[in-house]
């Protein structure tokens, strides 16, 4: 069961859009850190608790966003298949954790300014 989240907060996401598509944003980057752990697509998606056809479907979308692709995958050999964060991968996820982190504090700086105009709970509705 969920544990439910009480109190203000801000909640700022942010996602780098490629004309109506997510090129990158927090859940790309949660994988591409779970490929990086684990050296693979498969066991990246369950780490995250994703199906492989939806964790492969993100990567795809990733490596057709970017102008070099993010993530190279080999298959099978004698040692078999493998995935790796490419060089471009892994520079646009540090550069995209630092993004989170900026944007993080700045909107936490923002928030003071609203949190004490805003209620313990809101009032039920009407």
């Amino acid at each position: 069961m969920k544990k439910k989240i009480t109190g203000a907060r801000l909640k700022v996401q942010a996602r780098i859009m490629l004309d109506d598509e997510i090129a990158f944003g927090p859940g790309k980057a949660d994988l591409l850190d779970a490929i990086e752990a684990t050296g693979s697509i498969s066991a990246a998606g369950k780490q995250l608790a994703m199906s492989y056809r939806r964790a492969w479907m993100l990567v795809d979308s990733m490596n057709r966003c970017f102008q070099q692709p993010l993530v190279e995958t080999a298959t099978g050999g004698s040692h078999g298949g493998g995935t790796r964060l490419t060089e471009a991968g892994l520079n646009v996820l540090k550069r995209y954790r630092q993004l989170q982190q900026d944007i993080q504090q700045l909107s936490d700086k923002h928030f003071l300014e609203f949190q004490p105009r805003l209620r313990k709970k809101p009032l039920p509705p009407a």
